[in-house]
């Protein structure tokens, strides 16, 4: 129930978000073109049904998978420009050498009808926007990439909660908007300055939308240092990660078992006995990966003193649903303790999450007593899990008493994050954000990029010929990746078929060359606490590689 509550915030406070900022003319300017009191519950009803159906599109079929996420924002650019000519110039379309003799009934409605009070133009307008209003809200890539893979019903009601929180506000401004100037009767006429005007401004948002001009003002607001509404949905999602007590849930459906010789495992079975720490994390994971050392130190501190650890691997990518992967990559990380693939991840819904990692400690008594949320809070767990192994041994009357071990592993690796200031960026059409240069030409799914001349851009680039999937990138020929980071350390989660060798530039100096081969995630850059702003260049010199999501340290 509160993640619903947040969905609707969300979607009110996205309406304030920079991306947004520059579309609000052309939903404003809908209304007050002053065409019927009707007008702006047309165009955001049917911006608000493009966003439902686009998320559809995004997850649950194949058929534009290898469309360019900049397509959308062509044709919305296109659709917008076409409207803003029709309000500057008022009977154009009816003057077009032989469009007279073509206009039925449905041309006019079309083509005319814009400037007659039909629904049709205020329908397209609406419906052109949804795409780009779908690509602003942590929240939303919530729902969309964690939500909906784990439950459909839970994911549609998330995702309407959040439009009709976007709608409302988007509402309210337009019928505001389309109420100050049906007072104004001065500007009814068609043929005023005042439609002009709209019309300009509707070809100017067009062109602004069309060049990319609205993702380099949301990098501007965002880098003088003006309001971003992203971090208030944050901690609204953090304050949701707060749970009070409650009665444990048990492993739903897993898809395989690791660790275990193939044996079955529950919580169910370690109840009344164990104290349980339950870890949903995945392997690729960078924050999972630097829990890792702490969550096995653990294991082996207290695992004689009636403690277990469970492992709820559920993927945030599809090659980390292969058993195979996942056993390899918990080799390699030295964890021995029972792992149980979610592939479906039905746990994860059964716990309502929303994050990697996350711990819930569960007491002899079977009740989830302590829940965190991502890294940090070692001592504070660790102190935890001590408490409950007392009180483990009060119950079954055991002797003596668990002492905190309280050392910090050789191997972990605390962050500052204070200091890092670049957000995990993805390389995928379904949640890229930060993609500053747009293909010069597409063959096939396969587009051709070139790097800007700019050295100082926050985001990252693309060079050569790529394959925009909907998680990663693929890279079908010679070609690099550039991104602008200001951290200590850069990971890349990627893979390939194939060896793919790639050279590594930091502010145009080579640092040397890395392999990539299993899907996994690759540490870049490590300038050892060392953290500041920088350019890395990955100048891949095989093709085959799929690029996923940076990650930073």
């Amino acid at each position: 129930m509160t993640f619903l509550v947040i969905s609707f915030i969300a979607g009110v406070l996205t309406v304030l978000a920079p991306c947004i900022l520059p579309l609000l003319p052309v939903v404003i300017g809908s209304s007050l073109s002053g065409r019927s009191w009707w007008t702006p519950y047309i165009v955001v009803g049917s911006l608000a049904a493009s966003v439902i159906v686009f998320t559809f599109v995004l997850k649950v079929s194949t058929a534009f998978i290898t469309i360019p996420p900049e397509v959308w924002s062509y044709l919305s650019a296109v659709i917008v420009i076409f409207f803003g000519v029709t309000l500057a110039f008022p009977g154009l379309w009816e003057r077009i050498p032989g469009m007279a003799r073509l206009s039925t009934r449905s041309n006019k409605l079309v083509g005319s009808g814009y400037q007659k009070k039909s629904v049709w133009g205020d329908i397209i307008i609406g419906a052109a926007l949804g795409p780009v209003f779908s690509t602003c809200s942590p929240t939303y890539f919530v729902i969309l990439a964690s939500v909906l893979p784990a439950s459909f019903f839970l994911g549609t009601a998330y995702l309407l909660a959040y439009v009709l929180g976007l709608s409302l506000m988007l509402l309210l401004i337009a019928v505001l908007g389309e109420r100050f100037v049906g007072r104004l009767n001065m500007f009814a006429n068609p043929h005023s300055w005042f439609k002009r005007g709209l019309g300009v401004l509707f070809i100017l948002v067009g062109l602004f939308i069309a060049f990319g001009f609205d993702k380099k003002l949301q990098t501007a607001i965002l880098d003088a240092g003006f309001f971003d509404v992203t971090k208030i949905e944050e901690m609204l999602l953090m304050d949701d990660a707060e749970v009070d007590t409650f009665r444990y849930r048990e492993i739903v459906r897993p898809s395989g078992f690791v660790n275990t010789d193939g044996a079955p495992v529950t919580i169910g079975q370690y109840v009344g006995n164990k104290v349980i720490l339950l870890d949903i994390m995945t392997y690729s994971c960078i924050n999972c990966q630097r829990t890792f050392p702490f969550v096995t130190k653990w294991y082996e501190e207290y695992k004689n003193d009636g403690f277990i650890v469970i492992g709820i691997h559920t993927p945030e990518f599809a090659f980390e649903k292969d058993i195979a992967n996942v056993a390899a990559a918990m080799q390699k990380f030295g964890i021995t303790y029972p792992v149980v693939l979610d592939n479906d991840y039905a746990t994860w819904n059964a716990y309502g999450n929303q994050y990697w990692p996350r711990k819930y400690l569960i007491d002899i008594h079977g009740n989830v007593v302590y829940d965190h949320i991502g890294e940090g809070g070692y001592e504070e767990t660790e102190n935890k899990i001590v408490e409950l192994l007392n009180e483990r041994k009060r119950v079954l009357n055991e002797e003596g008493t668990v002492e905190m071990a309280g050392s910090v592993p050789l191997e972990a690796v605390m962050v500052d994050f204070e200091k890092v200031r670049t957000r995990e960026t993805y390389l995928g059409s379904a949640r890229s954000e930060f993609q500053k240069n747009a293909p010069q030409s597409c063959t096939n799914g396969v587009c051709t990029y070139q790097f800007t001349k700019q050295s100082e851009f926050r985001g990252y680039e693309l060079s050569g010929a790529w394959q925009i999937l909907p998680e990663s990138a693929h890279l079908a020929g010679p070609g690099s990746i550039r991104i602008n980071f200001e951290a200590s350390v850069v990971n890349l989660v990627a893979g390939a078929d194939t060896s793919v060798r790639a050279r590594i530039l930091i502010d145009d100096v080579i640092q040397g060359e890395i392999t990539i081969e299993a899907h996994t995630l690759y540490k870049l850059v490590d300038l050892k606490g060392e953290y500041g702003s920088h350019m890395l260049e990955i100048q891949f010199l095989d093709p085959g590689v799929d690029a996923y999501a940076f990650t930073f340290g």
